[in-house]
């Protein structure tokens, strides 16, 4: 297997839950913590900008409403993304993929990039988020790894993007899983924690697939994972867990 660039401890949206997800606050204040990466949901507005958000709708992280990919870039920019988390953040805007990017090439940080597209709109938000990022990063040492739950989204990244390097993301064993990364050309597979065991791990090592976790919050998981030889962590814990 080739080299694997990215550190184990990965920031879950930035800083997980200490401050507003997918906000620039979030990075900033990961990136205090010590942690060279972090992950992030980017998705597309409706006149096309990737921009941070996981949600479909805007309601439970903004004071928005409705679905987010339905609206113009300059409606959703001055939405308040930090007031629902804590008063301190009020006024935090919603961050384009071009802002974090900026944000991460300056502060030396890694970034893994969750394709996060509105129902219905998967292979553009592929094609779209994997042109930008690939734009962004251009000449990098270490490129951002691109995952998604939805294969479309990564077949379009790829299409457009092959030298981007791609990961499946799976919250369930579905049959058929290991032949889709392959098909895919991903270099890692990303499941939920507790989906890992030996057997599994060996599997995807033998494919030559990554293996990495989310979302991990407690010392026990995290210590089973190492002891797995999993690749990757990811955590919003970040006040808990100290990034290798």
């Amino acid at each position: 297997m080739k080299p694997w660039p990215y550190p184990r401890w990965i920031a879950h949206r930035g800083a997980g839950q200490l401050a507003p997800e997918n906000t620039l606050a979030a990075f900033r204040l990961g990136a205090g913590y010590g942690y060279r990466m972090a992950e992030c949901d980017v998705k597309l507005s409706a006149d096309g900008v990737p921009f941070l958000l996981h949600d479909a709708t805007l309601e439970r992280t903004t004071n928005g409403r409705g679905i987010a990919g339905q609206l113009p870039w300059a409606e959703l920019s001055r939405l308040d993304a930090g007031s629902w988390h804590s008063p301190a953040h009020a006024g935090e805007p919603l961050p384009t993929l071009q802002n974090i990017a900026r944000w991460c090439r300056a502060n030396d940080r890694l970034l893994n990039i969750e394709i996060k597209p509105t129902p219905g709109a998967e292979a553009i938000t592929g094609e779209v988020v994997a042109r930008h990022a690939a734009a962004s990063w251009q000449a990098a040492a270490v490129p951002p790894l691109l995952s998604s739950f939805q294969p479309d989204s990564l077949h379009a990244a790829r299409k457009v993007v092959p030298e981007l390097p791609r990961a499946l993301l799976l919250d369930a064993l579905r049959p058929g899983w290991l032949e889709q990364a392959e098909a895919l050309q991903c270099v890692a597979v990303v499941c939920r924690h507790t989906l890992w065991d030996a057997a599994l791990v060996t599997q995807a090592r033998g494919a030559g697939l990554r293996c990495l976790g989310y979302t991990v919050n407690d010392p026990a998981a995290a210590q089973r994972l190492n002891e797995l030889g999993c690749d990757g962590i990811i955590t919003d814990k970040v006040d808990l867990f100290a990034p290798e």
